[in-house]
Formats: structure tokens, C-alpha cells, sequence
């Protein structure tokens, strides 16, 4: 499994990042190999961060390559005032249960 960060500092957005977020959404949630994601926002810094959660790295290559992903790194500096990507491999998930969570009911794929 893999995760990809998303960490930035917004700007304002417009109608065409609205739009470009609205289909990079949905085509994330539609390729096989999706597994969930979380957004979180530090009050402190005002730095948002979206976690999204992919079964393997060619699924996550799908999301990088579609032509709505790539039309939005070319805008980015209209939207974001810095931004930092980190795409890791799981190498472990656990929990009690007690939370929902995007890998709850999922395994590393070498254990």
C-alpha cells in the first residue's frame, strides 16, 4: 500500500479550482485501487494536508497522470502559496477499532 501527502498553504480559489478539485475527486475515488483518504488542517499554520490511501503505486500513478491532476500542478501557484508531496509506502497499519479509518480492514501487501 501506499499513501500520498498533500500539504499546502491556500490562496483564494476560484470557480476553475473548484471545478478542477471536483474531478480529480472523483476520478481518485473511481480507480481501482483507491483505499480512502483524510484531510487534516493545522490551526496553528493554516497548512492543510490531504492523506490519500492507494492499494499500489500504479494505482496512484493513475491519479498523478490523469490530464484534470496535471492541468492543476501547471495552475497551482494561483491557488496554493507553497505546497510539499510526500508518497510513502505502508509498511504497517493497526488500530482498536474504536475510529473509522480509511485502512481499518486492510493489510500491507508483503505481510
Amino acid at each position: 500500500m501506499y499513501t500520498s501527502t498533500f500539504t499546502f498553504a491556500k490562496r483564494d480559489y476560484d470557480e476553475e479550482f473548484h471545478a478542477l478539485d471536483s474531478v480529480i475527486a472523483q476520478t481518485a475515488k473511481s480507480i481501482s485501487g483507491y483505499l480512502g483518504e483524510e484531510n487534516w488542517e493545522d490551526p496553528t499554520t493554516g497548512l492543510i494536508s490531504n492523506v490519500y490511501y492507494w492499494e499500489t503505486r500504479e494505482a496512484l500513478e493513475q491519479l498523478i497522470n490523469h490530464p484534470a491532476h496535471l492541468a492543476a500542478k501547471r495552475k497551482q501557484a494561483r491557488w496554493l502559496d507553497g505546497y510539499q508531496i510526500v508518497i510513502a509506502q505502508v509498511l504497517e497499519t493497526y488500530g482498536d477499532g474504536g475510529i473509522a479509518h480509511p485502512l481499518a480492514r486492510t493489510k500491507p501487501a508483503n505481510n
